[in-house]
Protein backbone atom coordinates (compact mmCIF):
# COMPACT_ATOMS: atom_id res chain seq x y z
CA UNK A 1 0.00 0.00 0.00
CA UNK A 2 1.40 3.17 -0.37
CA UNK A 3 0.28 6.33 0.45
CA UNK A 4 0.53 10.71 -0.05
CA UNK A 5 0.89 12.80 2.83
CA UNK A 6 -2.30 12.67 4.98
CA UNK A 7 -4.20 16.03 5.18
CA UNK A 8 -3.51 17.81 8.25
CA UNK A 9 -5.62 17.23 11.65
CA UNK A 10 -7.06 18.65 13.88
CA UNK A 11 -3.82 20.25 16.19
CA UNK A 12 -4.37 21.81 19.43
CA UNK A 13 -2.54 24.47 20.06
CA UNK A 14 -0.47 22.59 22.63
CA UNK A 15 0.35 20.60 20.16
CA UNK A 16 1.39 22.68 17.68
CA UNK A 17 3.77 24.34 19.72
CA UNK A 18 5.71 21.32 20.30
CA UNK A 19 6.00 20.31 17.63
CA UNK A 20 7.79 23.44 16.26
CA UNK A 21 9.76 23.48 19.69
CA UNK A 22 10.72 19.88 18.99
CA UNK A 23 11.95 20.61 15.53
CA UNK A 24 13.50 23.87 16.13
CA UNK A 25 15.97 22.47 19.00
CA UNK A 26 17.22 19.63 16.47
CA UNK A 27 17.65 22.36 13.83
CA UNK A 28 19.58 25.01 16.72
CA UNK A 29 21.43 22.18 18.29
CA UNK A 30 23.02 20.84 14.81
CA UNK A 31 23.91 24.94 13.58
CA UNK A 32 25.90 25.03 16.64
CA UNK A 33 27.66 21.33 16.46
CA UNK A 34 28.57 23.17 13.10
CA UNK A 35 30.00 25.92 14.38
CA UNK A 36 31.56 24.34 17.06
CA UNK A 37 33.39 21.91 14.83
CA UNK A 38 34.75 24.65 13.07
CA UNK A 39 36.10 25.58 15.94
CA UNK A 40 37.37 21.90 16.46
CA UNK A 41 35.67 21.88 19.72
CA UNK A 42 34.25 18.55 17.93
CA UNK A 43 36.54 16.24 16.48
CA UNK A 44 35.87 12.95 14.09
CA UNK A 45 33.23 12.53 12.03
CA UNK A 46 29.67 14.76 11.98
CA UNK A 47 26.90 14.23 9.81
CA UNK A 48 24.17 16.56 10.32
CA UNK A 49 20.47 15.94 10.26
CA UNK A 50 19.81 19.79 9.31
CA UNK A 51 16.42 19.77 6.77
CA UNK A 52 15.07 16.21 7.99
CA UNK A 53 13.87 17.01 11.07
CA UNK A 54 10.11 16.84 10.58
CA UNK A 55 11.05 12.97 10.24
CA UNK A 56 12.53 12.58 13.77
CA UNK A 57 9.94 14.55 15.51
CA UNK A 58 6.99 13.22 13.49
CA UNK A 59 7.32 9.39 14.60
CA UNK A 60 8.38 9.99 18.46
CA UNK A 61 4.95 11.29 18.60
CA UNK A 62 3.51 8.26 18.13
CA UNK A 63 6.20 6.16 20.45
CA UNK A 64 5.93 5.35 24.13
CA UNK A 65 8.60 5.06 26.88
CA UNK A 66 8.22 1.58 26.34
CA UNK A 67 9.36 1.25 23.14
CA UNK A 68 12.64 0.92 21.27
CA UNK A 69 14.67 3.00 18.86
CA UNK A 70 17.76 2.45 16.84
CA UNK A 71 18.87 5.29 14.54
CA UNK A 72 21.92 5.71 12.13
CA UNK A 73 25.09 7.94 12.35
CA UNK A 74 22.98 10.88 11.65
CA UNK A 75 21.14 10.63 14.59
CA UNK A 76 21.63 13.45 17.54
CA UNK A 77 17.57 14.88 15.74
CA UNK A 78 16.44 11.14 17.29
CA UNK A 79 18.07 11.63 20.25
CA UNK A 80 16.92 14.83 21.12
CA UNK A 81 13.29 13.64 20.03
CA UNK A 82 13.79 10.90 22.26
CA UNK A 83 13.79 13.21 25.16
CA UNK A 84 17.86 12.66 25.68
CA UNK A 85 19.00 15.47 27.89
CA UNK A 86 20.81 18.54 25.71
CA UNK A 87 23.54 18.83 27.55
CA UNK A 88 24.33 14.84 27.80
CA UNK A 89 24.26 14.73 24.13
CA UNK A 90 26.37 18.15 23.22
CA UNK A 91 28.97 16.44 26.35
CA UNK A 92 28.93 13.25 24.04
CA UNK A 93 30.00 14.94 21.34
CA UNK A 94 32.37 16.79 23.04
CA UNK A 95 34.15 13.47 24.10
CA UNK A 96 33.67 14.85 27.71
CA UNK A 97 32.99 11.66 30.18
CA UNK A 98 29.49 13.75 31.29
CA UNK A 99 28.22 12.51 27.82
CA UNK A 100 25.46 9.61 27.12
CA UNK A 101 28.28 7.51 26.14
CA UNK A 102 31.07 8.67 28.64
CA UNK A 103 32.52 10.53 25.85
CA UNK A 104 33.23 7.24 24.15
CA UNK A 105 30.83 7.26 21.26
CA UNK A 106 30.67 10.55 19.98
CA UNK A 107 28.95 11.63 17.48
CA UNK A 108 28.00 8.64 15.62
CA UNK A 109 27.25 6.69 18.93
CA UNK A 110 24.68 8.31 21.40
CA UNK A 111 23.36 5.69 23.51
CA UNK A 112 20.92 6.11 26.28
CA UNK A 113 19.48 2.49 27.87
CA UNK A 114 17.06 4.24 30.17
CA UNK A 115 15.75 6.40 27.48
CA UNK A 116 15.61 3.32 25.34
CA UNK A 117 17.56 4.50 22.98
CA UNK A 118 19.90 1.67 21.44
CA UNK A 119 22.64 4.26 20.00
CA UNK A 120 23.27 5.32 16.53
CA UNK A 121 25.23 2.70 14.12
CA UNK A 122 28.18 3.94 12.11
CA UNK A 123 27.77 1.05 9.63
CA UNK A 124 25.05 1.41 6.99
CA UNK A 125 22.04 -0.66 7.18
CA UNK A 126 23.76 -1.82 10.40
CA UNK A 127 21.00 -1.03 13.19
CA UNK A 128 18.37 -3.14 11.26
CA UNK A 129 19.05 -6.64 12.19
CA UNK A 130 19.54 -4.96 16.17
CA UNK A 131 16.19 -3.57 15.58
CA UNK A 132 14.98 -6.69 14.55
CA UNK A 133 16.57 -8.59 17.40
CA UNK A 134 14.86 -6.25 19.83
CA UNK A 135 11.26 -6.52 18.00
CA UNK A 136 11.57 -10.05 18.55
CA UNK A 137 12.49 -9.70 22.40
CA UNK A 138 9.81 -7.57 22.81
CA UNK A 139 7.46 -10.44 20.88
CA UNK A 140 9.04 -13.56 23.24
CA UNK A 141 7.90 -11.17 26.50
CA UNK A 142 4.48 -10.43 25.18
CA UNK A 143 5.39 -6.79 26.18
CA UNK A 144 3.40 -5.12 23.51
CA UNK A 145 6.44 -2.76 23.16
CA UNK A 146 7.77 -1.58 19.63
CA UNK A 147 11.52 -0.91 18.10
CA UNK A 148 11.77 1.46 15.52
CA UNK A 149 14.38 1.38 13.19
CA UNK A 150 15.75 4.77 11.41
CA UNK A 151 17.93 4.16 7.96
CA UNK A 152 18.61 6.31 4.64
CA UNK A 153 17.60 4.96 1.39
CA UNK A 154 21.23 3.95 1.01
CA UNK A 155 20.33 1.34 3.63
CA UNK A 156 17.96 -0.54 0.70
CA UNK A 157 21.31 -1.82 -1.03
CA UNK A 158 22.60 -3.50 2.05
CA UNK A 159 21.98 -7.19 2.42
CA UNK A 160 20.97 -6.57 6.44
CA UNK A 161 17.98 -4.65 4.89
CA UNK A 162 16.63 -7.54 3.00
CA UNK A 163 17.52 -9.88 5.78
CA UNK A 164 16.06 -7.91 8.26
CA UNK A 165 12.58 -7.29 6.37
CA UNK A 166 12.07 -10.76 5.41
CA UNK A 167 13.05 -12.16 9.47
CA UNK A 168 10.35 -9.14 10.59
CA UNK A 169 7.63 -10.36 8.03
CA UNK A 170 8.34 -13.97 8.56
CA UNK A 171 8.11 -13.93 12.16
CA UNK A 172 5.69 -10.86 12.12
CA UNK A 173 7.70 -8.53 14.49
CA UNK A 174 6.20 -5.40 16.06
CA UNK A 175 9.43 -3.40 14.07
CA UNK A 176 8.80 -0.11 12.42
CA UNK A 177 11.29 0.18 9.38
CA UNK A 178 11.30 4.13 9.07
CA UNK A 179 13.50 5.01 5.54
CA UNK A 180 15.06 8.69 5.04
CA UNK A 181 15.05 8.71 1.92
CA UNK A 182 17.14 12.57 1.17
CA UNK A 183 17.67 11.31 -2.11
CA UNK A 184 21.61 11.07 -2.08
CA UNK A 185 22.94 8.29 0.40
CA UNK A 186 26.27 9.52 1.03
CA UNK A 187 26.58 10.73 -2.52
CA UNK A 188 25.33 8.94 -4.97
CA UNK A 189 21.67 9.78 -6.54
CA UNK A 190 19.05 7.39 -6.11
CA UNK A 191 17.96 7.13 -9.55
CA UNK A 192 21.41 6.13 -10.45
CA UNK A 193 22.16 3.56 -7.75
CA UNK A 194 18.59 1.79 -7.80
CA UNK A 195 16.30 0.10 -10.00
CA UNK A 196 13.40 0.31 -7.70
CA UNK A 197 13.86 3.98 -6.78
CA UNK A 198 10.64 4.03 -4.47
CA UNK A 199 11.98 2.30 -1.38
CA UNK A 200 8.67 1.45 0.28
CA UNK A 201 8.04 -1.15 -2.86
CA UNK A 202 10.85 -3.24 -1.66
CA UNK A 203 9.23 -3.76 1.50
CA UNK A 204 5.67 -4.62 -0.15
CA UNK A 205 7.79 -7.21 -1.81
CA UNK A 206 8.49 -8.64 1.39
CA UNK A 207 4.45 -8.70 1.74
CA UNK A 208 5.49 -5.86 4.85
CA UNK A 209 2.22 -2.90 4.99
CA UNK A 210 4.37 -0.18 3.44
CA UNK A 211 3.38 3.73 2.45
CA UNK A 212 5.79 6.68 1.64
CA UNK A 213 5.01 10.09 3.06
CA UNK A 214 6.15 13.51 2.68
CA UNK A 215 9.38 13.36 4.90
CA UNK A 216 9.05 17.58 4.89
CA UNK A 217 5.59 17.97 7.09
CA UNK A 218 5.69 17.02 10.57
CA UNK A 219 2.14 16.51 10.83
CA UNK A 220 2.10 13.87 7.71
CA UNK A 221 4.77 11.95 9.45
CA UNK A 222 2.99 11.52 12.60
CA UNK A 223 -0.24 10.65 11.26
CA UNK A 224 1.35 7.96 9.18
CA UNK A 225 4.06 6.72 12.52
CA UNK A 226 0.48 6.77 14.68
CA UNK A 227 -1.15 4.41 11.99
CA UNK A 228 1.91 2.17 11.81
CA UNK A 229 2.45 1.94 16.03
CA UNK A 230 -1.63 0.98 16.26
CA UNK A 231 -1.03 -1.83 13.26
CA UNK A 232 2.50 -2.85 15.46
CA UNK A 233 0.72 -3.28 18.31
CA UNK A 234 -2.49 -4.88 17.58
CA UNK A 235 -0.45 -7.62 16.23
CA UNK A 236 -0.40 -7.16 12.68
CA UNK A 237 3.12 -7.73 11.96
CA UNK A 238 5.64 -5.03 10.65
CA UNK A 239 5.29 -2.05 8.58
CA UNK A 240 7.68 0.59 6.70
CA UNK A 241 7.38 3.84 6.20
CA UNK A 242 9.09 5.92 3.42
CA UNK A 243 9.77 9.71 4.42
CA UNK A 244 10.99 11.01 1.68
CA UNK A 245 13.01 14.57 2.52
CA UNK A 246 16.22 16.30 2.12
CA UNK A 247 19.59 17.36 3.82
CA UNK A 248 20.16 21.05 3.46
CA UNK A 249 23.92 19.89 4.44
CA UNK A 250 26.14 18.26 3.45
CA UNK A 251 26.69 14.43 4.02
CA UNK A 252 29.65 15.16 6.51
CA UNK A 253 31.51 17.66 7.31
CA UNK A 254 34.63 16.66 4.70
CA UNK A 255 31.60 16.38 2.00
CA UNK A 256 32.27 18.63 -1.14
CA UNK A 257 28.88 17.99 -2.40
CA UNK A 258 30.26 17.88 -5.90
CA UNK A 259 27.25 15.38 -6.80
CA UNK A 260 23.98 17.55 -6.38
CA UNK A 261 23.46 21.57 -7.94
CA UNK A 262 23.02 24.55 -5.43
CA UNK A 263 20.18 25.38 -6.93
CA UNK A 264 18.60 22.24 -6.26
CA UNK A 265 19.65 22.54 -2.40
CA UNK A 266 18.26 26.06 -2.27
CA UNK A 267 14.76 24.66 -3.88
CA UNK A 268 14.06 22.02 -1.36
CA UNK A 269 14.91 24.55 1.21
CA UNK A 270 11.98 26.66 0.66
CA UNK A 271 10.08 23.15 1.73
CA UNK A 272 11.88 23.73 5.12
CA UNK A 273 9.68 21.38 7.35
CA UNK A 274 9.95 24.66 10.83
CA UNK A 275 9.01 27.12 8.59
CA UNK A 276 6.44 25.78 7.02
CA UNK A 277 4.83 24.35 9.61
CA UNK A 278 5.22 27.58 11.59
CA UNK A 279 3.50 29.50 8.62
CA UNK A 280 0.77 27.31 8.30
CA UNK A 281 0.55 27.19 12.37
CA UNK A 282 -0.15 30.86 12.22
CA UNK A 283 -2.17 31.05 9.08
CA UNK A 284 -4.51 28.34 10.95
CA UNK A 285 -4.78 30.48 14.00
CA UNK A 286 -2.90 27.27 16.26
CA UNK A 287 0.01 29.86 17.18
CA UNK A 288 1.05 33.76 17.12
CA UNK A 289 4.46 35.29 15.60
CA UNK A 290 5.22 36.24 18.75
CA UNK A 291 4.75 32.39 20.63
CA UNK A 292 7.22 31.22 17.13
CA UNK A 293 9.63 34.15 18.25
CA UNK A 294 9.50 32.67 21.73
CA UNK A 295 10.22 29.28 20.60
CA UNK A 296 13.50 30.49 19.18
CA UNK A 297 14.58 32.13 22.35
CA UNK A 298 13.74 29.17 24.49
CA UNK A 299 15.92 27.03 22.55
CA UNK A 300 19.03 29.46 22.10
CA UNK A 301 19.02 29.28 25.97
CA UNK A 302 18.83 25.98 25.84
CA UNK A 303 21.57 25.55 23.21
CA UNK A 304 23.86 27.17 25.19
CA UNK A 305 23.20 26.13 28.58
CA UNK A 306 23.92 22.49 26.61
CA UNK A 307 27.81 24.27 25.31
CA UNK A 308 28.70 25.48 28.68
CA UNK A 309 27.83 21.79 30.63
CA UNK A 310 29.90 20.13 27.59
CA UNK A 311 32.57 23.36 28.19
CA UNK A 312 32.79 22.15 31.83
CA UNK A 313 33.06 18.91 31.40
CA UNK A 314 35.66 16.72 32.57
CA UNK A 315 37.51 13.76 30.19
CA UNK A 316 37.98 10.00 31.19
CA UNK A 317 40.74 9.51 33.00
CA UNK A 318 43.14 7.50 31.35
CA UNK A 319 43.37 4.39 34.15
CA UNK A 320 39.62 3.82 33.23
CA UNK A 321 39.84 3.75 29.51
CA UNK A 322 39.75 0.39 29.88
CA UNK A 323 36.82 -0.24 31.90
CA UNK A 324 33.94 -1.87 30.20
CA UNK A 325 36.55 -3.11 27.27
CA UNK A 326 36.87 -7.25 27.43
CA UNK A 327 39.77 -8.15 25.93
CA UNK A 328 40.21 -11.62 24.04
CA UNK A 329 42.24 -12.73 26.82
CA UNK A 330 39.38 -12.36 29.35
CA UNK A 331 37.00 -13.14 27.07
CA UNK A 332 38.17 -16.82 27.25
Amino acid sequence: MTGAAADKPHLSRAHARELLHQMQRIRSFEEKCAELYTQEKIRGFLHLYIGQEAVAVGVMQALEARDGIVATYREHGHALARGLDMGRVMAEMYGKQEGSSRGRGGSMHIFDAAGRFYGGNAIVGGGLPIAVGLALAERMRASGAVCVAFFGEGAAAEGEFHESLNLAALWRLPVLFVCENNLYAMGTALRISESEPEIWRKAASYRIAAEAVDGMDVVAVEAAARRAVHSLREGEGPFFIECRTYRFRAHSMFDAQLYRQKAEVEEWKKRCPIRMFGDWAVAAGLLHPDEIEAIGREVEAEVATAVRFAEAGTWEPVADLRRDVMTPGEAS
